[in-house]
């Protein structure tokens, strides 16, 4: 039986969440929400806070409040697409055996489906869109890995 570890390492510009659970799939998803989690929560503060400099009035409590609960919710989105994103990809690389592009690709494709309908608005022609985007991006990321130093 696998025991379950977890650490976090952070330096003045670099941080590392590592959690074991004992299920390696399970372990690459968690590692996709933990990651990108942050991106989405400082993407809603900045432009939270953006708007909120533009407004001529005073800022208020509240004003810090709606900041504060767009970026927690904005994170947790953005985390959970990351998540199915990693997951996917992962449980595509186990069943194929191989570890290349083709496994973000299909990745993509597949978050980019559930991404498109669940707004509830859905249509083929949206599903099809926004798995491509989708898979287009993560082939992207997955060739520009290997200018990682």
């Amino acid at each position: 039986m696998m025991t379950k570890k977890s650490s976090v390492k952070a330096l003045p510009n670099y941080m590392e969440v590592f959690m074991d659970t004992g299920n390696l799939a399970l372990n690459s998803t968690l590692d996709g929400v933990l990651k990108i989690s942050g991106v989405g929560a400082a993407h809603a503060a900045t432009q939270e806070t953006y708007s909120l400099m533009r407004k001529v009035t005073s800022t208020g409590r509240r004003d810090i409040e709606k900041i504060v609960v767009k970026a927690g919710k904005e994170g947790l989105q953005w985390g959970m697409v990351a998540g199915m994103y990693a997951g996917f990809a992962y449980g595509i690389e186990k069943a194929r055996g191989k570890q290349d592009w083709k496994n973000a690709a299909v990745g993509g494709a597949l978050t980019g489906v559930i991404l498109s309908v669940s707004d509830g608005r859905m249509s083929q022609d949206k599903m099809v869109r926004t798995a491509l985007t989708a898979s287009a991006l993560a082939t992207a990321a997955d060739f520009l890995k290997i200018f990682q130093f």
